[in-house]
């Protein structure tokens, strides 16, 4: 396996902040923020004002930028961000 380096963790933070960055544009929020929790492999991401949506509008969104994510995550989930 090779050695990661530096540069590589870098690279993977900066991706995953333009995922967030790009979900809070795609429901025009605000803020958002996230969170990784490495033993269960998956990432949480809260965006303002998911909870005035269903889950299926907010699926209608997100599902096409989640689609085209390539993260080896075993689980994402949007959450509305709490304060």
């Amino acid at each position: 396996m090779d050695e990661l380096h530096e540069s590589d963790y870098e690279a993977y933070e900066q991706d995953i902040k333009l995922l967030v960055d790009t979900l809070r544009q795609c429901f025009n929020a605000e803020k958002a923020r996230y969170n990784i929790v490495g033993h269960q492999n998956a990432l949480f991401i809260e965006i303002e004002g998911l909870d005035a949506l269903s889950p299926e509008e907010i699926s209608e969104v997100a599902e096409p930028v989640l689609d085209e994510l390539d993260m080896d995550f075993d689980e994402v989930s949007l959450l509305p961000l709490k304060n």
